[in-house]
C-alpha cells in the first residue's frame, strides 16, 4: 500500500496515573516570624474533601470554614521561658525546643517571636512563644538548646513552663543550668523533665470559631484591640479574650466590610450561648468601630 493510504497509528487515550486516595492539607496561615504565632513553618493535617468542595462551591471563598475541623485535630501550646537573672545569662543564638509525648514529638520548633519581649531570652525576662502540634499525647519531656551563634550565645535556662488550654494541663520544667559550651558541663541543650508537684490541671478549653463583621459604612473599621467574652445558660463565662495577637494583627483586620475569622480557646461554656460581650479597648490611631454582627461555632464533643 501506497503511504498516502496507510491508516495514522490509533491514539490511545490519557488515562491519568493514579496513587490511590487524594489528601487535602489546607494551611491558610502565615509562615512569618512578624505574622500570626511567628512560627515559619506548620504540621498539616488533611481533612475531608467533602469540606473543600463545600466551600469553594458555596460563596465562592476560599476553604475559610475549615478552623474549627483542623483545629480538632491539632493541639496549641503556650510555652514561656525563663532566662535566669545572673551576669551573661542572655543568648542571642537561635533556641530551639522539642516537645516529646506518649504518641509522638513535634519535631524541632524554632522559637523565633517572643509575644512578650521583641528582645528575647535576656537575662531575668520570660519569653512567650506559640507552638502547634498535631496530637502527641501527654506530654512526657522536652528537649530545649540553642545553635551556640551569635556574640553572647551562652544561657542560663532558669525554667520552661507549658500551657495546653485543649488538655487541661499546664507543667513546669524546672532547669537552672548553663546550656554554654564554657559553663557547666558544656551542653548547650538539654533534656528536661517536668516537675509532678507543680504540674496544673483544670477543665480543658474548647475551640470556637469566631467570625467577625465590620459594617461598610465610613469610618467602620478600627485599630483597636478588640476582645470578646462568651455567656452560657447556666451563669458561666469565658475569660475576656482579645482576638488578636499583636498589634500588626490589630492594624491588618476590622477594616470597613472586612470579614475576619479568628480561632480561640475558651473555656466549655456549653451547648448555648446565651449573650456575647465584644469590645475594644479605644487603643490605635482609629479606635472607633461600627460593628455589623459576630457568627460563632463551638468544636463539638465529637470534632464536628
Amino acid at each position: 500500500r501506497s503511504l498516502t493510504s496507510r491508516r495514522a497509528p490509533r491514539e490511545e487515550p490519557v488515562v491519568p496515573f493514579s496513587c490511590g486516595q487524594e489528601y487535602y492539607f489546607p494551611c491558610q496561615r502565615w509562615l512569618a516570624v512578624e505574622e500570626d504565632d511567628g512560627q515559619i513553618a506548620r504540621e498539616l493535617v488533611p481533612v475531608d474533601e467533602a469540606f473543600v468542595k463545600k466551600d469553594s462551591e458555596n460563596d465562592g471563598q476560599s476553604p475559610a470554614t475549615l478552623g474549627l475541623e483542623q483545629k480538632a485535630k491539632s493541639t496549641t501550646y503556650t510555652v514561656k521561658v525563663k532566662t535566669g537573672d545572673k551576669k551573661n545569662a542572655g543568648t542571642d543564638a537561635n533556641v530551639f525546643i522539642i516537645l516529646y509525648g506518649s504518641k509522638d514529638d513535634t519535631g524541632i520548633v524554632s522559637l523565633k517571636a517572643s509575644k512578650i519581649n521583641k528582645n528575647k531570652f535576656e537575662r531575668g525576662k520570660v519569653d512567650e512563644f506559640t507552638v502547634e502540634s498535631v496530637d502527641i499525647g501527654d506530654l512526657k519531656k522536652i528537649k530545649i538548646g540553642h545553635d551556640n551563634k551569635g556574640n553572647s550565645n551562652g544561657w542560663f535556662l532558669e525554667w520552661v513552663e507549658i500551657d495546653a488550654p485543649s488538655l487541661g494541663q499546664c507543667l513546669k520544667f524546672p532547669c537552672g543550668r548553663w546550656l554554654d559550651k564554657s559553663e557547666d558541663d558544656g551542653a548547650i541543650e538539654r533534656i528536661i523533665f517536668p516537675a509532678e508537684l507543680q504540674t496544673v490541671e483544670y477543665i480543658p478549653f474548647v475551640p470556637y470559631e469566631i467570625t467577625v463583621y465590620t459594617s461598610d459604612i465610613f469610618g467602620a473599621g478600627t485599630d483597636a484591640d478588640v476582645f470578646i467574652v462568651l455567656y452560657g445558660s447556666d451563669g458561666t463565662c469565658t475569660q475576656q479574650k482579645s482576638l488578636c495577637l499583636n498589634k500588626r494583627e490589630q492594624r491588618m483586620y476590622f477594616e470597613r466590610n472586612s470579614v475576619n475569622q479568628f480561632i480561640v480557646e475558651l473555656e466549655d461554656i456549653g451547648d448555648i450561648i446565651e449573650k456575647i460581650r465584644i469590645g475594644h479597648n479605644g487603643g490605635g490611631l482609629n479606635s472607633g468601630w461600627h460593628l455589623d454582627r459576630v457568627t460563632i461555632r463551638r468544636l463539638l464533643p465529637n470534632g464536628k
